[in-house]
Formats: C-alpha cells, structure tokens, sequence
C-alpha cells in the first residue's frame, strides 16, 4: 500500500478505535457504578464523574499484558491489515450500539475479541487464530463470573459475621464510606483492563505499518489517549445498563454494593496481573448474583440473570459474522 494512502487511513481507523474505546466506556459505565447508584450512596451524576476519574488514571497500577493478548494473541499478527482491524472495531461497535439500545449488559471485551476472530478467519480462514490466547479467553468468559460470584458470596458471609452484634443503622453508615473504596477498586480494574484492549488493537495496527519496529510494544500516547477516551465514555454514562445491572437483578445494601464491588475488582485485578481480556460486565454480574444469592436464592431475579447469559452466549458469534461481513464488503473496493 502506498504510504501516502495509509497515513489517512491510519489516522481513521485510530478514530475509529478511539470511537470503540469511548463506547466501551459508555457502555460498561453500569458495570463500574450500578452498585454506588442502586444503593443510593452517589447520585448518577457524580458517581460516573468518581468512576470516569479512576479509569482514566488505571494506567500508573498496571502493565500491559492484556493490550499484548489482544494485539498478538488472538489472531496472527502477521495478518493483521487495515481492513481486518476496520472489520473487527466495525463488529464490536454495531454489537455495543445493539446491546446499550436494547439495554442489554453484554461485553464489549469480548465484541471485540468476536470482531478480531471474524476480520480475521474473513482474511486468511482457522490458520490465522491464535489457540492458546483465544482459549485462555474463552476459559476467562466462564471463569470470570464465578470468580467474582464466589468472592462475593465469601465476603457477605464474612462481613456478616463480622458485624453480627452491630446495629443495622451502624453497618449501613460504615458501608456508605467503604463503597467509597470499593468503588474506586473496581473502576481502576475496569479502566485497568478494558482500556488495554483499544491500545492492543491501535498498537497492532501501527506494527503492522512498520511504525513501531522489529518489537511489538504500546507507545505511551497510545496508552494515555485510549485511557482518556475510555474516561470520557463513563463519563458520559449508561443509564440503561445501569438500571438492569444496579436494580434489575436484585436489590442491593451498602454493605452487599461493598462486597459485589470488592469481589469484582479482585478478579479483574488478577485477571490484568495474567494478561487475560476478560470482560467487566462478566465479572460484576457474576458477583451482584453471589451477594443476592448470600441472601436468598430467591432474592436474584434469575429470568434476568438468564437473559444476561444468553447475550454473553451470542456476543463473539454475533460481532464475529458482522466483522466478516464488514471486511468482505471493504474487499470489494480495495
């Protein structure tokens, strides 16, 4: 390709990324403040403020790991090309837009890593997926929500015990200051580990070009614009998301908001630590069900939660087919 050609083209599809990553913020705000809202501790307004501060900043506590998977471990790197990348951001931006119109809590981790897959296969069929990064991925869609699940569930048991001779006003105030805490845990996981996925898709893009050398790395304009675009877009908020995600599925105490937001923000911690894109909404899901579930079984609204896995089932098929369908398209112009 013509160098003159690619330096638009190059700066497009970086927009286009950039729209990706401000979406994934927009739309997996629910996931970093639906507990801090349902439980009355912050106002909509000011908890995305909290949440989209925390975000931005997740950069300085984490490595790049998961932005490495996502750039080389998905698919070969060798055949990555602007259509491919403008294939997969395509499959993973019309999935989000579907979800947050539907106000469904699915996971823009793993819309992208489904676009990846379907630009990908599109190009050069099965011998261009990577298996060991994309089944360390897929293990992560099951284990992450049981991860989060158990913590949680462990937390309330041990925080009941804890409190079980403190007056119920004293237990409610005490959580309302921790969910403070909690919170900002679990915005810096979601900042942390979904914001790395737009910089391995930038990154992977610019090495492709032959901009960044012999050796795959992420330049720290990259790291510190995707940070910025994830920020705004939770910002910007979801509130549709957030009524599901904060309401929906059960109702939640400062203290349950606490343990849900602690238990997530472990799992995403460690799975960041392991380079593993697993997926926020997975994660906080899982650990919401676990708290009502502490309560009661029948305190979680299983229908919900059973809609919610449905969309998770469907998210990779159904970015991957709109993603090999983009990029078939864009051939017929090349």
């Amino acid at each position: 390709m013509d160098a003159q050609l690619a330096l638009p083209l190059l700066y497009g599809l970086i927009l286009v990324a950039l729209l990706f990553d401000f979406l994934n913020g927009l739309h997996d705000a629910a996931n970093s403040i639906a507990t801090i809202v349902s439980t009355r501790v912050l106002r909509p307004q000011y908890a995305v403020a909290w949440a989209a501060f925390f975000n931005f900043i997740a950069f300085l506590f984490f490595g790049l790991h998961v932005a490495k998977t996502i750039g080389t471990g998905i698919v070969d790197a060798g055949i990555i090309d602007p259509s491919v990348i403008f294939g997969a951001l395509s499959g993973a931006i019309a999935w989000n837009l579907i979800t947050w119109g539907l106000g469904i809590p699915s996971s823009s981790s793993h819309a992208l890593v489904g676009g990846i897959l379907g630009a990908g296969t599109a190009k050069s069929g099965l011998a261009a997926i990577v298996w060991s990064g994309l089944g360390k991925t897929l293990f992560a869609i099951i284990l992450s929500p049981l991860v989060g699940l158990l913590l949680a569930l462990f937390l309330v048991l041990i925080v009941s015990w804890l409190f079980s001779r403190t007056t119920p006003f004293v237990v409610d105030s005490s959580f309302r200051w921790l969910q403070f805490v909690s919170a900002s845990m679990y915005s810096l996981g979601h900042g942390g580990n979904d914001a790395q996925k737009t910089m391995g898709i930038i990154a992977v893009l610019l090495f492709s070009q032959g901009l960044l050398g012999e050796t795959f790395h992420v330049p720290f304009w990259v790291v510190i614009t995707c940070q910025l675009a994830m920020g705004l877009g939770t910002l910007f908020g979801g509130w549709r998301i957030v009524h599901t995600m904060g309401s929906k599925i059960t109702r939640l105490s400062p203290m349950q908001g606490f343990c849900a937001e602690t238990g997530g923000a472990i799992t995403l911690f460690t799975a960041t630590a392991l380079g593993v894109p697993v997926s926020t909404t997975h994660t906080i899901t899982g650990a919401i069900v676990g708290v009502g579930a502490a309560r009661r079984t029948s305190a979680v609204r299983w229908g919900v939660a059973g809609n919610i896995v449905v969309a998770w089932v469907i998210t990779i098929p159904a970015s991957a087919a709109i993603a090999a369908v983009t990029y078939g398209v864009v051939g017929l112009f090349r």
